[in-house]
């Protein structure tokens, strides 16, 4: 791809199936009618940002979701329904992955939190036998950890400055229209992955 020397990647919907519909229905099973209202692929109450920029600790988030909960879940109960998104990993993107090092330097920039990522790497080892995701990419950015979000441009800048790289040179792709947004506005070239497309078909 001309001009680009980065490629910066999404996660979820991108290198891993992710149904946020799964989650928000376990959610309801287990006592949350308006469960949709507090998080989704494009909304994240204060709750869940907070816990997606690492404000507050598991401990905090399980136990506001019990506070607002009135049917007396438990932690086993909560961490199984907001685990049950992660789907299984695109193995033959992260094949492809293997053949770009070499082509590009690559990223990872993730909103996500503790308990997702410690569900992703036990997931993604048991299915490729690597030891986590982190090793695939010149350095793994997820949201708990840098303290910002997507699609907030802050998030963006910090990732540009950390690593040292161009937004005119660098490649994001994502599933979210919002954080293609963010990205583009501070200069990035950007590619919005479709349900049906690939990375290993984008001709990179």
């Amino acid at each position: 791809m001309a001009g680009i020397k980065n490629i910066i990647f999404d996660l979820g919907g991108v290198l891993v199936d992710i149904n946020y519909h799964l989650t928000a229905n376990a959610f309801k099973k287990i006592g949350f009618s308006n469960f949709d209202e507090l998080y989704s692929q494009y909304i994240a109450t204060d709750l869940f940002e907070n816990f997606e920029t690492g404000k507050i600790t598991e401990d905090d988030f399980y136990g506001e979701i019990m506070r607002i909960d009135t049917k007396g879940n438990n932690k086993e109960a909560i961490m199984g329904a907001w685990n049950a998104m992660l789907l299984g990993f695109r193995t033959a993107s992260f094949d492809f992955l293997q053949t770009l090092k070499g082509k590009y330097n690559l990223y990872l920039l993730s909103n996500t939190n503790t308990i997702h990522l410690a569900e992703f790497n036990r997931i993604f080892t048991e299915q490729t036998g690597y030891p986590n995701i982190n090793s695939f990419f010149t350095k793994a950015y997820y949201s708990h950890l840098v303290g910002l979000r997507k699609p907030y441009k802050e998030m963006y800048n910090y990732v540009l400055q950390d690593a040292d790289i161009k937004p005119g040179e660098t490649l994001f792709i994502d599933d979210s229209s919002h954080n293609i947004e963010g990205a583009a506005l501070v200069g990035i070239k950007t590619h919005l992955l479709l349900p049906s497309e690939r990375i290993e078909k984008l001709g990179l």
